[in-house]
């Protein structure tokens, strides 16, 4: 059988083969057709090479992925695929010859590499895993257990639950699975969005992929084989969200050089030998910069060094006072694992139980999974490595030399049912709370919960309603403070009672919404500004990469209803802080409506020449239109929903999905942004799975 690639109306791929190995081939091939510009931006990053043609900009990220070793370690991991599952590995392959046999047709068509004086490169068979891995590293949040070491060192332990992600957090992904029992057609249907950076090329690709053994349709992450995260073949759907789980550990270091190297000191109180070698770094209009690379027995060193921290050579936490030195310890690091075993798996499924086996082959990152089948099963499990260590390890930084702080197992991932014939996942303390320290506030949950009680049949068209719906519970211990205050200014005054009237809707055209967002602005800046958190203004000089853990004022925003509601605040006159806020935005109150500053802001490694004029949006971060600016600093939002999905069990042919911008990488194409007015207003773009209603492109 020839391969084929088809195209829909939106230009997504449908994609034809004679075998599984053919079929990747072919995924990797129009990956790099449509997204070249993207693929060769993850590769770089995930080698620590992109500063080489970006720039300065992107020396900090490189530094860190070197540091990290993360190519090293997705070599490691494939390596040891090849030896636990040669039919995957083979897979892998077969993408990467596809996207090296597509990257120069899709070079020339991406104006960024001409702007950018690059060539494409070649992609490994490991590279697709350092992809991965590099999305990933940050995803769990590591260098929060940095800022939790700042603020127990500065304000005591008990504050670090003040700062907790939970009132309210920095990441969201919604999902729920209504089953046959709720639904209009006796079937389940399974929804939700990803809530990720929105990035242009976006992080997920609408494709379809059909060969003797399977047909299905999903999201798939461009440089990556198969499709992981959200899937539908037609007998059984999944769905995934962030589980919130702590499986990284940072470990304080002893190290001291030798005529030999670096040595490390362990919980036998031995000094070994810790890996060493330099790696140099090339910086586009700049000096080559020298990168030193140690490893100890727990990890890749990724915070200082033997001599410290630059500018900063001792650590005040550390009562040894001995230099900054901060391992990072991590399970494909330690296993040689990344999971890639469960993604042919996946493909093949038929049942939940097949989904099921899949997910006991999940690494990273730890997700909770939803999926149902045409059978009526449903699944509701956590899936993932994470490991059993001390508690204090799950915390914050733990010193290397004291025992009791090594790696004892693995946890085994928690599994969950339905209420009511529901499940509602969005981050919240749910199923996977035994694994976690902070998730996300319940607020999406509770919710979507709320929304699905009201009706008792649901159908798959129901779903954008509760995709787009504004309420913002977290407004209430802002909105219990202004309640309370009295003796305002009459221009104040008018402005508290216009909120405390306000529907809590976060709609774009709302100037209500908008005139909350400048109170609760101001008042993350008064609180940020208090004396009481002066020490937290300037965290220690750690390596950029980690500072959006670090900066206070976010920090701030998003915990600010815990602020507002703890019994105490280290002496902060917080009724006052709140008044200051009112009299303030009284006096300049915003002119318009909450879309003229709650504006799309996509990540790109290179700007367009020109710019384009991004649209409002509805939502906030505690919305299930989950559309996240910063508190105080900026309205513009970075994070919002990478995607959204309805999975129909019922007919596949009912399914849609939608992405931020179109199905293309390469500005100027039809399909680069022309999904963008469908995700703006909440609709969505049909699922086609009729191959006589797509175009066919190509013959590979």
């Amino acid at each position: 059988m020839a391969t084929e690639i088809y195209r829909d109306a939106w230009g997504i791929p449908h994609l034809r083969a004679g075998s599984a190995a053919e079929l990747a081939h072919a995924q990797g091939l129009v990956t790099a057709r449509d997204r070249a510009w993207q693929l060769e931006i993850e590769r770089h990053r995930a080698q620590g090479t992109s500063a080489s043609f970006l720039g300065e900009s992107a020396l900090a990220w490189d530094r860190f992925a070197r540091r990290a070793r993360l190519d090293d370690t997705a070599r490691r991991c494939f390596t040891e695929l090849q030896r636990r599952d040669p039919e995957t590995a083979d897979w892998l392959r077969a993408y990467v010859d596809g996207v090296n046999g597509g990257l120069a047709a899709g070079a020339d068509a991406a104006p960024e590499f001409t702007r950018a004086h690059l060539t494409p490169g070649t992609w490994h068979p490991w590279t697709p895993l350092g992809v991965w891995l590099a999305t990933h590293i940050l995803f769990a949040g590591f260098p929060a257990k940095l800022w939790r070491e700042q603020v127990a060192a500065h304000l005591g332990a008990d504050a670090i639950g003040l700062f907790a992600t939970d009132g309210p957090g920095t990441s969201g992904s919604n999902g729920w699975l209504v089953s046959g029992e709720r639904t209009v057609t006796g079937q389940a249907v399974i929804a939700g969005d990803p809530h990720r950076w929105i990035e242009d090329p976006g992080v997920y690709q609408q494709i379809h992929l059909s060969c003797p053994e399977f047909d299905v349709v999903g999201l798939a992450v461009p440089g990556v084989p198969g499709i992981a995260h959200f899937g539908h073949t037609g007998t059984v759907a999944w769905a995934i969200t962030n589980a919130m789980a702590d499986y990284q550990d940072l470990y304080r270091e002893r190290l001291r050089r030798t005529g030999a190297g670096v040595e490390a000191l362990g919980p036998d109180g031995v000094w070994r030998r810790a890996a060493r070698h330099t790696e140099v770094v090339e910086v586009a209009g700049e000096e080559p910069v020298e990168v030193e690379v140690i490893e100890t027995d727990r990890g890749p060193v990724v915070v200082g060094g033997p001599e410290g921290l630059d500018g900063d050579p001792s650590d005040p936490a550390d009562p040894s006072d001995a230099p900054v030195a901060i391992s990072l310890r991590h399970p494909p690091r330690v296993t040689g694992d990344l999971g890639f075993g469960a993604l042919l798996p996946l493909l093949r499924a038929r049942r939940v139980a097949d989904v099921d086996r899949a997910f006991d082959r999940w690494a990273e990152p730890v997700n909770v999974v939803q999926a149902a089948d045409t059978e009526g099963g449903v699944l509701h499990r956590v899936a993932g490595r994470v490991p059993l260590r001390s508690e204090a390890n799950r915390l914050r930084l733990v010193p290397a030399w004291e025992p009791g702080h090594a790696w004892q197992g693995w946890h085994e991932t928690p599994r969950a049912g339905l209420t009511d014939g529901v499940a509602v996942m969005a981050n919240q303390r749910g199923p996977a709370e035994p694994l976690g320290v902070e998730f996300a506030p319940p607020h999406r949950h509770d919710r979507i919960a709320e929304l699905l009680a009201d009706k008792e049949r649901w159908s798959a068209a129901d779903m954008p309603a509760l995709h787009t719906d504004t309420h913002l519970a977290s407004a209430s211990a802002l909105l219990d403070h202004l309640r309370a205050l009295d003796a305002l200014t009459p221009e104040a005054s008018a402005l508290r009672d216009r909120l405390l009237a306000w529907n809590r809707r976060m709609d774009a055209d709302s100037a209500d919404a908008a005139l909350y967002s400048a109170v609760r602005g101001a008042v993350v800046r008064q609180l940020a500004a208090h004396p009481a958190f002066a020490a937290l203004g300037t965290p220690p000089a750690y390596p950029e990469v980690f500072r959006p853990w670090l900066a206070l004022l976010p920090r701030v925003g998003f915990a600010l209803e815990h602020l507002l509601r703890a019994e105490e605040l280290y002496g902060i006159d917080r009724p006052s802080a709140v008044r200051s806020a009112v009299e303030e935005v009284a006096a300049r109150p915003p002119a318009g409506i909450w879309g003229d500053t709650h504006r799309l802001a996509p990540w790109r490694a290179l700007e367009p020449e020109t710019p384009y004029d991004e649209p409002g949006l509805s939502g906030d971060h505690d919305c299930v239109l989950c559309t996240s600016g910063v508190p105080g600093l900026t309205d513009r939002a970075a994070r919002g929903p990478a995607a959204r999905y309805v999975w129909d069990l019922a007919r596949r042919e009912d399914s849609r999905w939608v992405v931020p911008l179109g199905a293309s990488g390469v500005p100027g194409s039809p399909h680069h942004r022309d999904q963008l007015p469908l995700w703006l207003s909440g609709d969505l773009v049909p699922v086609v799975t009729d191959w006589t209603l797509l175009k066919k492109e190509t013959d590979v």
